[in-house]
């Protein structure tokens, strides 16, 4: 069992739960351009939905959960910001929050790191909130209902709450990471990346930050795009020794599948995680940040 099963939920549970008035469900898909832009994917809410979800933007450069107007997309957002925006879709410390997306394009557009995203931002901020196992996929092909009826909530205030989960770290929490017995800077982006193959993405540079461990986000996930169970991720996290270290440090290019390995760690109860938000993109491009390009030696 998950050290934090509130944490996850199963599509059997949301189904029993539909009409509760608390619950706010909230559907995050993106999807990726050929230009490696992502984009928040309201066209596949509006094909059909679980009932009485609402659409937020998380995926897009602004989204709903960004910092506005910032150099770096998908930037975190400042805490008024976010609670003022958490407040107009209807989030209130009352709520109980489930998130879910999409994969338009299975293998290309990863939905749970979008979800996870989000909670990652919802859980700092001590929101109840939850990500849906499986995604819209699961709800699917168990035959659930599914709706075409754009839904909003009434808006509401929401306040910041006690929070054990949602830190994030910047360049120099990372710097100091690398340079500190007991923690662990954790790259989410898959092998190749890490390796330094194909060309680069995130700035002019490739391979990953010095010193790192790799723990790809799809790694830790089912070929249905469920989690793995408790003792098989315990397992494959465990291989990198992570519930060791005393704290743990996740990236990748731009702090959104960093979340999938954050979240995965808060869900088995790990205490002390972060996320570096601005990643590779902020990374990559200076060269005063030790990097290193296995492709390169």
């Amino acid at each position: 069992m998950y050290a934090n099963p509130r944490f996850l939920v199963e599509t059997d549970w949301l189904a029993k739960n539909l009409d509760d008035p608390r619950l706010r469900i909230f559907d995050v898909t993106g999807m990726l351009t050929s230009s490696l832009v992502n984009l928040a994917d309201e066209r596949s809410y509006r094909r059909g939905h679980i009932p009485g979800a609402a659409f937020l933007d998380v995926a897009g450069r602004d989204g709903a959960l960004a910092k506005p107007g910032a150099s770096l997309p998908w930037t975190w957002p400042e805490t008024d910001v976010a609670l003022g925006e958490l407040g107009r879709i209807g989030v209130s410390r009352e709520s109980r929050v489930v998130l879910y997306a999409a994969s338009p394009r299975p293998g290309v557009d990863k939905g749970m790191m979008w979800c996870t995203r989000a909670w990652w931002v919802m859980a700092s901020l001590g929101v109840d909130c939850a990500v849906l196992n499986g995604g819209f996929e699961k709800w699917q092909a168990e035959g659930r209902p599914v709706s075409t009826e754009n839904h909003r909530y009434p808006s509401t205030s929401c306040m910041a709450g006690p929070s054990s989960y949602g830190a994030v770290a910047s360049r120099q929490d990372v710097l100091r990471a690398l340079q500190t017995s007991g923690v662990c800077v954790v790259d989410a982006l898959s092998e190749d990346s890490f390796a330094g193959r194909g060309r680069a993405i995130y700035g002019p540079r490739k391979g990953h930050i010095s010193g790192a461990l790799n723990v790809p986000a799809n790694d830790l996930l089912a070929a249905d795009g469920t989690f793995l169970d408790a003792p098989s991720l315990r397992a494959r996290l465990g291989e990198r020794r992570l519930f060791e270290a005393e704290q743990v440090v996740t990236y990748c290019g731009g702090g959104i599948a960093a979340t999938v390995d954050a979240f995965a760690l808060a869900l088995l109860g790990h205490p002390n995680v972060m996320v570096y938000d601005a990643s590779l993109m902020e990374w990559a491009p200076d060269p005063d940040l030790p990097m290193s390009d296995p492709q390169a030696r």
